[in-house]
């Protein structure tokens, strides 16, 4: 891991044009870079709109397997700029089993991993049981809540639902993460008052910052921005709020981003999570002795 690394996140709108929304990725991608940035990362299923507003079986039909179309241009562009590049994709792993997976891309070598997305929401708009299998926990396959290697340090990737999950970030630290990415997909429902969208909207922001906090780590969030209709006609749709954003291992703002289509470029002082962590230990006074019944549902 460098002592410092420049990193981008690219913030975008995206359509069920799947060519028109990878133009988006592409451009924002080459933009950071133009701008310095060694590492990329992408929002959750940046390649197509967010089609889970509604249960439809026919849009089955836009996912692909990890080497499909998508991966392989995502893998190229990773080659030909020199960087890594954390991806999104609607993955067909076999007939009838699917995944929201995170990939990443490591400049010539490639893919060098993946996240599949292990919390899966089932809410009005986001129904993402109907489409999505959680991912596999196999720490002897690197599977779960498992950092993945890269050139630029050991990425803790994890997927929208996943933010709000502190022991998910905490295994990712608790495994050697050096950064944590959150590609995300979540807007406010139209109904909803300007009160309600604030409140949703903090929180959302707070709890990743928080992630930073409790582990020492910087943190690295993408978002998607626009208004995407629910295309059954059986929802009001979904206003994406943007604010992606970079924060450093105290949860400081190193870069944060509005409402529209834009890049965040920044350079992240990597020794500081060293330091940061000296003068608050949390990892060396955690109570491992108490937490057994944390694998329990509910204490009862």
């Amino acid at each position: 891991m460098p002592n410092s690394l420049t990193v981008g996140v690219v913030q975008q709108s995206a359509w069920p044009d799947k060519a028109r929304s990878l133009a988006a990725s592409e451009a924002g991608i080459r933009s950071a870079v133009s701008q310095g940035a060694q590492l990329v990362l992408l929002q959750e299923l940046h390649a197509t709109h967010y089609f889970c507003q509604y249960e439809d079986p026919a849009l089955f039909d836009l996912a692909e397997p990890l080497d499909g179309p998508t991966g392989q241009r995502l893998a190229e562009l990773a080659k030909e700029l020199d960087i890594v590049l954390v991806g999104s994709l609607f993955e067909k792993r076999a007939a009838g089993l699917y995944h929201n997976t995170a990939v990443v891309y490591d400049r010539a070598k490639g893919r060098v991993g993946q996240y599949r997305k292990m919390h899966i929401p089932d809410d009005p708009a986001f129904y993402e049981k109907f489409y999505f299998t959680p991912g596999d926990a196999d720490d002897d396959r690197g599977q779960g809540f498992t950092p993945i290697d890269t050139s630029v340090g050991r990425l803790g990737v994890l997927v929208c639902w996943d933010q709000w999950y502190p022991e998910a970030a905490r295994l990712m630290a608790l495994s050697g993460a050096e950064l944590l990415l959150y590609p995300t997909a979540i807007g406010w429902d139209p109904n909803d008052d300007d009160a309600e969208k604030a409140r949703q909207k903090d929180a959302w922001t707070i709890i990743q910052r928080s992630h930073g906090v409790a582990n020492g780590l910087p943190v690295m969030v993408a978002n998607r921005v626009g208004f995407e209709p629910d295309h059954s006609g059986a929802g009001d749709g979904i206003t994406f709020w943007g604010g992606s954003f970079v924060c450093g291992p105290q949860g400081e703002m190193l870069a944060h981003a509005g409402e529209e289509s834009q890049q965040l470029v920044v350079k992240i002082d990597m020794a500081r999570s060293e330091n940061t962590r000296r003068i608050w230990p949390y990892l060396r006074d955690r109570r491992i002795d108490a937490y057994g019944d944390l694998t329990r549902r509910y204490r009862d």
